[in-house]
């Protein structure tokens, strides 16, 4: 008898009992599961990352924890259009103008100001029409008539201002791109570094392993703190200093925690199949090893970002942050010393240095019990 195609209707018709409920039909992701009774159909996702998706909204304080950063990284990509002493849009003299974005095609070169605008109290000019920002203050703008203002809403300075009148809400606002900045540049700097360096000691091992594990441990016998601040020292204050120091001192731990996963890893039997085809060594460490082996480093990214952030705090309170023209969370936080009944200069940056580096942790927990296979249901 020749063979015949039995389809899928067939098949389960002749392995049910009469009457009786059709089994369930396992099936792989993006197949159509008929529903029993009512015949309608559900696609089934079952993927890595939407199990890990699902298991990570579990965590509440995960979840508010990241809408946290995101409102962080909004504030500081927006910060401009949130606090500025310029408008967004103005009329004056019959011409129509947005200042803020003209200030950015300004401070890229592709611009001018006209003569009207230059060096000139925005504040001071007579528009037909004008829309402000909320915050009609830039972090630099001084207030001689409110240095040292407690919060108050009939003066504008919602946060208070600082001894020489600087609006305290537009110097955190602003002052979340330098701290967010040296977060994320400072963290991918460490992550590049560690991620590179763990690889060659977990595949290689022998004595590339040892030379490159001796090293960690010298670098870990440093006191890392002191050591950004020798750096910044001699070389300046600057916030790209500030980012390849911090950066160039904490990649010894992703270091360790990718030799550790490497070396998992380079056993498994497509790790060997992929040396039997005689692929070469940087395509199986970085097309086939380090991809199965780079989701801790994920949870490690998010906790060097909230101790990157930590760190640049600390330089600028002490003094050896940022120019002093710039200003930071930290350098907000270090003129409350000299002004102990000024408390808003102390409560509000730490604050946001508490919030931010609480957020950043949090996401890096719930990110490791997502990615923990143990955990999911």
């Amino acid at each position: 008898m020749a063979d015949r195609k039995v389809t899928e209707t067939e098949f389960i018709g002749d392995n049910t009992m009469a009457g009786g409920p059709a089994p369930q039909v396992m099936v792989t992701e993006g197949n159509e599961i008929p529903q029993n009774g009512n015949g309608l159909k559900r696609k089934v996702d079952q993927t890595y990352w939407s199990l890990v998706k699902h298991q990570y909204k579990k965590n509440k304080l995960a979840v508010a924890a990241l809408y946290v950063v995101i409102f962080l990284v909004a504030m500081a990509l927006t910060a401009d259009f949130v606090a500025n002493d310029k408008p967004l849009y103005c009329s004056y003299k019959g011409e129509t103008y947005f200042p803020v974005i003209k200030e950015y095609m300004v401070g890229l070169g592709l611009s001018k100001w006209e003569g009207d605008f230059l060096n000139v109290d925005w504040k001071t000019l007579e528009f037909e029409s004008a829309v402000w920002p909320p915050i009609k203050y830039a972090p630099s703008n001084v207030d001689l008539f409110n240095n040292s203002a407690p919060p108050s809403v009939e003066t504008g300075h919602y946060l208070g201002t600082d001894a020489i009148g600087r609006d305290v809400l537009a110097g955190l606002i602003h002052g979340s791109r330098v701290s967010l900045s040296v977060g994320f540049i400072a963290a991918g700097i460490a992550i590049f570094i560690g991620v590179f360096l763990g690889s060659l000691a977990g595949y290689y091992g022998g004595k590339v392993d040892l030379l490159i594990m001796r090293f960690v441990e010298i670098m870990q016998l440093f006191p890392s703190f002191f050591l950004i601040i020798t750096i910044v020292a001699l070389y300046g204050s600057s916030i790209w200093y500030i980012m390849i120091a911090i950066g160039l001192t904490s990649w010894t731990g992703n270091t360790k925690l990718v030799r550790g996963e490497i070396l998992k890893v380079r056993s498994m039997d497509y790790v060997q199949a992929a040396v039997s085809l005689g692929l070469s060594n940087s395509r199986i460490i970085f097309r086939h090893v380090l991809p199965n082996a780079i989701a801790p480093v994920l949870i490690a990214a998010s906790f060097e970002i909230a101790g990157a952030i930590l760190a640049e705090a600390g330089l600028s309170f002490l003094g050896f942050g940022v120019a002093a023209t710039k200003v930071t969370w930290g350098s907000v936080l270090s003129e409350a010393r000299g002004a102990t009944s000024s408390w808003w200069l102390a409560v509000f940056p730490g604050f946001m240095i508490f919030l931010t580096v609480v957020a950043y942790n949090l996401v890096g927990e719930g990110l490791r019990d997502a990615l923990d296979p143990r955990l999911r249901d």
